[in-house]
């Protein structure tokens, strides 16, 4: 039995499915505990990683747990999944975790995350991708409105990731002792500028789209309405000021999984009802 957290987000639900087609017994934590859209024979719970006692029967006969970082129970239901008998954990945590800078908001909780599982004495895989290709998903409401998109940080080249190839990934740590107490970063296949993914978007629609670049004032005033500013501040950092190069293609994916990962071309494809 695996206990998947967050099983209804990007990469949960990716690798609930996975699980599910190895045929595996899974659990499937989120906070609304449905089963609906989950694979048949997937066993649907409810429970708030900020809230560890909501968690703990479900870690019963669990062999391994894919942890969903930044909660504040998680150092607790480590220690119960240690008790509890699991064997090994592999956390979602991202690329800026591995500049090490803890007082950049967004790798600061990531590398907390890290500290606390590296501390839990269970077995551990940190799984640490770059952007996901979803991201993608918050410029629908423009595409649908017209042909000309505005894209934040338009100077920034990203090797993007589909959740699908991080739940491979994942998939793969929880299923083998190959990948106990390793670090592996994740990139998509090709480094692309947001322009280039308005391209190609448009391509699978069979529109003619035109991204257009923010000024970072314009970035920074959208950002804040929807998070908090030093989450914003985090964000300016990697992009604008250079401290996260996500540019640089690396061949993890392959290395782990046995093939390519996904290509956006590909991702846009697959998605294009979102945009309609």
């Amino acid at each position: 039995m695996f206990l998947v957290t967050g099983a209804t987000g990007n990469v949960g639900a990716e690798l609930v499915r996975a699980l599910a087609e190895s045929g595996e017994g899974v659990r499937a934590v989120s906070r609304s505990g449905r089963s609906e859209g989950l694979p048949a024979g997937v066993e649907a719970v409810a429970g708030d990683l900020n809230r560890p006692e909501t968690v703990r029967a479900a870690l019963t006969g669990v062999r391994g747990l894919f942890l969903m970082p930044g909660y504040g129970g998680q150092r607790q239901i480590l220690a119960d999944a240690r008790a509890a008998g699991v064997r090994r954990v592999v956390l979602l945590s991202g690329l800026s975790a591995g500049t090490g800078d803890r007082d950049n908001a967004v790798a600061g909780y990531l590398l907390d995350a890290e500290d606390a599982v590296r501390d839990s004495g269970l077995a551990w895989t940190f799984v640490r991708p770059t952007s996901f290709m979803t991201n993608a998903l918050q410029l629908a409401d423009q595409i649908r409105e017209g042909d000309t998109v505005r894209v934040p940080f338009p100077d920034a080249r990203t090797t993007d990731i589909d959740p699908y190839d991080i739940a491979q990934v994942a998939l793969r740590a929880l299923l083998s002792d190959e990948f106990a107490g390793r670090v592996l970063e994740v990139t998509g296949p090709e480094a692309l500028l947001p322009a280039d993914r308005v391209r190609i978007l448009g391509a699978a629609l069979g529109r003619d789209l035109r991204a257009v670049g923010l000024e970072h004032e314009e970035t920074r005033a959208e950002m804040e309405a929807g998070m908090p500013k030093p989450y914003v501040d985090a964000f300016f950092s990697f992009f604008v000021d250079g401290t996260l190069d996500e540019s640089v293609v690396l061949p993890t994916v392959e290395q782990v999984t046995g093939r390519a990962p996904r290509t956006f071309a590909r991702w846009a494809r697959d998605h294009t009802d979102a945009f309609r």
